[in-house]
């Protein structure tokens, strides 16, 4: 078995499918998701700066379409091992593509969706996202509560991020938790909480109305790190997403009980390969940063089959 994650929003950086769109065949993805997107991918991959990609109607479909480029080419990989796939927040669409759930295009155009969604929801009230680092858990979660914030992402131990009013951030930032560091994000609103419930609306109706499949290797849910089985309760845990927490450390820990020999990380690979290291140290992970890194993704699968491969002939032979 082998495993592939997806990154969620943050991990965005200028000209991010530069060296991607070189090829002509990955070009012409990228153009045909931005017509079913409506946004212009390529110019947001290669020429927007920071501040542009930035924007969540933006960075989502972007974010989804890097991640997906790599998907022609282990597929057939996918397709012949088993696989077990998650994704963090928006990443969730692109695992789920991964996971034979959604085709790549509907996966974008999801992805705008959402994010523009989002994007609206945002303005409506003044909200935003802190990450707590450091800190007794319990501690960080009844200063959260106290403050009438949201604990809206759970990365691991000490990495955690609230959401909620920015006042209210703003007060969790001067008196912290004990032993704990409150540092404010550069997003546009709270998302994954009840502020974001009109967004969750508009997406559960795009979503109704785009074809899922069942999946054909294991989708871990970012609601609670379980394996999701059907098409119609994926479609359904991906709209609640919206508006509830991000249980990334729970798909860790079920990702570290299934074992895989290798975990690929799709790009940007950045952010998610250094919390599962830090995590789950035990764990193999290669980020794909690049076209290049998806040989060395073959490579490496192809070496632990052939391992397989012996181990298994040598205790045939009661070697």
């Amino acid at each position: 078995m082998f495993a592939i994650i997806a990154p969620g929003q943050g991990s965005q950086t200028p000209g991010m499918l530069a060296g991607w769109l070189r090829d002509p065949v990955h070009a012409e993805r990228v153009r045909a998701w931005s017509e079913a997107a409506d946004v212009d991918l390529v110019h947001l991959g290669t020429r927007a700066s920071a501040a542009e990609i930035a924007r969540t109607e933006h960075t989502q479909p972007l974010l989804v379409a890097q991640g997906l480029l790599a998907h022609e080419e282990l597929a057939p990989v996918a397709a012949e091992r088993a696989v077990v796939v998650a994704g963090h927040s928006v990443g969730e669409l692109t695992a789920a593509v991964y996971a034979g759930v959604l085709a790549p295009a509907d996966a974008v155009r999801l992805a705008a969706v959402r994010g523009r969604a989002m994007a609206a929801a945002c303005a409506e009230v003044p909200t935003s996202m802190a990450a707590v680092v450091g800190g007794e858990e319990s501690e960080v979660l009844a200063r959260i509560a106290e403050l009438g914030l949201t604990a809206a992402t759970f990365n691991g131990p000490g990495q955690m991020v609230a959401a909620g009013l920015a006042e209210d951030l703003a007060k969790l930032a001067a008196a912290p938790p004990p032993e704990a560091t409150v540092k404010p994000l550069q997003v546009a609103g709270a998302f994954h909480t009840p502020y974001m419930e009109p967004a969750r609306r508009t997406f559960a109706a795009a979503a109704a109305a785009t074809p899922f499949q069942r999946p054909h290797g294991l989708l871990l849910s970012n609601a609670d790190g379980e394996v999701l089985a059907t098409a119609e309760l994926i479609r359904g845990r991906l709209v609640d997403q919206v508006v509830r927490p991000v249980r990334w450390d729970l798909c860790l820990l079920s990702l570290a009980r299934l074992e895989p020999e290798l975990t690929v990380s799709l790009p940007p690979a950045k952010t998610l390969s250094n919390i599962l290291r830090r995590r789950h140290p035990e764990l193999a992970v290669l980020p794909v940063g690049s076209v290049r890194d998806i040989g060395k993704v073959h490579a490496r699968l192809g070496a632990t089959a052939d391992a397989a491969v012996r181990k298994e002939g040598a205790v045939h032979a009661g070697v």
